[in-house]
């Protein structure tokens, strides 16, 4: 294993005040682990609180900042964070008019976030949870009851933070969370596993001529193991999942978000979102929006998530507004 490591066991912390350093706009408490906005909490404001295991950035402490969350809390690698840890975040952003808690759906963050959530609400913060759950490769597994939370988080944070940041109150913050989170689907690729610095070696095998098909973001089984095949018959494979599970309309107006999960080259990732546009138009689908990148990684992984949801013309003025994070950053 060669990775840019001093000690395995201090990497998120080492990274945390990395972050610091090169972000005076946000807060980053290193005893309590949180990264918040340097001007929180702001008084009627709505705040939304994220968090997960790292290895994940910029999801989600590259997430704070205007226009999106207040504060996140990174776990260990691949690692839920803990309640103690989400309530003093929580605490540290709340501004009097509610806390929006954005939890991807694994059985550790969806646990260890109710049991902070039901803390902060006996401390007298009123509580709203967006869960994401938008992969739609596996329904149930080792790792979750229901579908995983992946790529979509990207987008319930900027949708729901925008509104936020305008105002918006707690009851319309969490509904608009959760209709981004109901018109998505996601689905990934893997060509290599992530390695961890802890165990030094990749989460699982794969021979050369092989792909992960269905893939989650901490290294977890996909649908299926598969050959190698060209990107566009891979894009044609995710689409069909993606649409079958989540039906789109012809003419209907999507935001499309094609995720490097690490180790992916720009120059594939624009690829395959060539290959996306060429399929959804061929299927009578409107991109409205798009985004290339790595947003949502797995540390190393070689691989790459395509997400679809369906917008309303709301979602789009929210997705476009303006927003300045470490990881996303446009408009005035």
């Amino acid at each position: 294993m060669k990775k840019f490591v001093n000690d395995p066991a201090d990497v998120v912390a080492e990274a945390l005040a990395g972050l610091a350093a090169a972000h005076p706009e946000l807060r980053v408490d290193a005893a309590q682990r949180y990264v918040a906005r340097a001007d929180a909490p702001r008084p009627g404001k709505v705040v939304l609180v994220s968090g997960g295991g790292s290895g994940h950035e910029p999801l989600h402490g590259g997430f704070v900042g205007a226009g999106m969350l207040d504060a996140a809390c990174p776990g260990e690698v691949f690692t839920s964070p803990v309640p103690d840890q989400i309530l003093a975040a929580t605490k540290a952003v709340d501004g009097g008019a509610g806390v929006v808690h954005v939890v991807k759906n694994y059985t550790g963050d969806v646990m260890n976030f109710q049991m902070a959530a039901e803390l902060a609400a006996d401390e007298g913060i009123t509580m709203e949870t967006v869960l994401v759950d938008d992969d739609i490769a596996v329904r149930d597994s080792t790792w979750t009851a229901g579908r995983r939370g992946t790529g979509a988080t990207l987008l319930v944070e900027k949708i729901a933070g925008a509104l936020a940041e305008e105002g918006g109150e707690l009851a319309e913050v969490a509904a608009i969370g959760r209709e981004v989170n109901a018109a998505s689907a996601s689905f990934a690729y893997a060509l290599t596993a992530a390695t961890t610095p802890a165990s030094g070696r990749p989460g699982f095998d794969l021979p050369d001529d092989e792909i992960e098909a269905g893939v989650g973001i901490h290294g977890e089984p996909g649908r299926r193991r598969e050959k190698i095949r060209p990107a566009r018959e891979l894009v044609e494979s995710a689409l069909d999942a993606i649409l079958e599970a989540k039906p789109v309309s012809p003419g209907e107006p999507v935001i499309v978000l094609v995720n490097g999960l690490g180790a992916t080259p720009l120059i594939e990732l624009y690829l395959v979102y060539h290959e996306v546009a060429r399929a959804l138009a061929g299927r009578g689908v409107q991109i409205s929006r798009r985004l290339v990148g790595n947003y949502v990684t797995s540390l190393d992984m070689a691989g790459l998530s395509i997400t679809l949801t369906r917008v309303t013309g709301e979602m789009i003025r929210l997705w476009d507004a303006p927003v300045r994070t470490p990881g996303l950053r446009w408009g005035a």
